[in-house]
């Protein structure tokens, strides 16, 4: 079985990672992330060299194609500062109170996720004999008309 150098260097890399087994779809993905991410970065290295009236791609136009990669394409988790404050702004917001009887007190239903939140239109007795009057209609064939 004849096996790509890329292959092997990704079954390596994930060996070195402790991953002992894993879907033979996993090395697949792994090199289309791969063959995409150095297209991507080549094809922007290209354009700032452009830019730049260069006659060829150099190293600083692929650190930089590299870094627009990372800044546009990979995102950072927040700080814990960030999150922090976040939680403290959330916090500030107090629940609301229950209400208090028998059984297990629960928040109102503007408050809750299972509050309903459509109605349903019940016909009234009128509504329901008209439509069954009409069905009854309909399935009585006209005897007025002639049959040739």
């Amino acid at each position: 079985m004849n096996i790509s150098r890329d292959t092997k260097i990704v079954q390596s890399l994930l060996k070195s990672m402790g991953v002992e087994e894993y879907e033979p779809c996993v090395i697949n993905k792994f090199l289309e992330f791969w063959y995409r991410y150095v297209v991507d970065v080549l094809t922007d290295a290209q354009v700032y060299s452009e830019h730049a009236s260069k006659s060829a791609i150099d190293i600083d136009d692929v650190k930089l194609a590299i870094q627009s990669q990372a800044n546009f394409n990979f995102s950072q988790p927040p700080g814990r500062e960030v999150l922090l404050e976040l939680a403290q702004n959330c916090n500030k917001i107090p629940l609301p109170k229950p209400i208090l009887g028998p059984g297990f007190p629960i928040p109102p239903d503007q408050d809750t996720l299972i509050s309903p939140n459509h109605k349903f239109a019940i016909p009234s007795k009128r509504s329901v004999e008209r439509m069954e009057e009409t069905e009854d209609e309909e399935a009585i064939p006209d005897l007025n008309t002639s049959q040739n």
